[in-house]
């Protein structure tokens, strides 16, 4: 019987060693809290080949601006 009780013994404190481990990755009360979200960035898209070039030139954007 002093086998068992030594083996739920070690059970016992190896699962609290990795309960305090666990815990110590958590953030705590005195900590700063997480920055807000960030919002994402929103990239104009491209004018294609045949669109109006978007200098004002008039011209397709191929003949002007992308060259």
């Amino acid at each position: 019987m002093g086998k068992s009780r030594d083996a739920n013994d070690e059970r016992y404190r190896e699962r609290e060693r990795r309960d305090k481990d666990y815990r110590k990755q958590l953030p705590g009360e005195d900590e700063d809290p997480l920055p807000p979200p960030v919002e994402p960035i929103h990239v104009e898209e491209k004018p294609k080949r045949n669109d109006p070039c978007p200098c004002g030139s008039g011209k397709k954007y191929k003949l002007c601006c992308g060259k």
